[in-house]
């Protein structure tokens, strides 16, 4: 296991303990995180519209692992997580905690957004994306 550490800057962040806890892939990767140091039971937002109470203390991001032309989808995408991201500083910028450092993050997160979909468009031309093939 790996722990990261680059999201500890508040109070908030320095509870939050994230390891990668698998070996790399072939492409260098981690597929798997591990976010333990919150509880969901304390959290207003924790109950769904249906009455579904999420209450656990850890969390675990499975992401693609695998070509998805022989495996399928698997796990989650970048682009999956920054689309989330994306959806939340919008929302943001739109009430009342926007500022500029929020703008700049927002801006950030859009430009590579766009550089992932960019990525996947030029693989698709050449006919190798969701294969291992470079």
């Amino acid at each position: 296991m790996r722990e990261l550490t680059s999201h500890k800057v508040n109070p908030a962040n320095d509870k939050l303990k994230i390891e990668a806890t698998d070996e790399p892939g072939s492409g260098g990767a981690h597929h798997r995180y591990e976010i333990t140091g919150f509880d969901t039971s304390v959290n207003p937002s924790s109950k769904d519209a249906a009455g579904y109470v999420s209450s656990y203390s850890r969390h675990i991001l499975l992401f693609q692992n695998g070509p998805i032309a022989e495996v399928g989808v698997n796990g989650i995408t970048h682009e999956a997580l920054l689309a989330i991201l994306i959806d939340r500083m919008e929302c943001f910028q739109a009430g009342p905690y926007a500022n500029d450092d929020n703008r700049i993050a927002l801006s950030h997160m859009l430009a590579a957004q766009n550089a992932l979909h960019a990525r996947t468009l030029k693989r698709m031309e050449r006919g190798v994306e969701g294969t291992h093939k470079v």
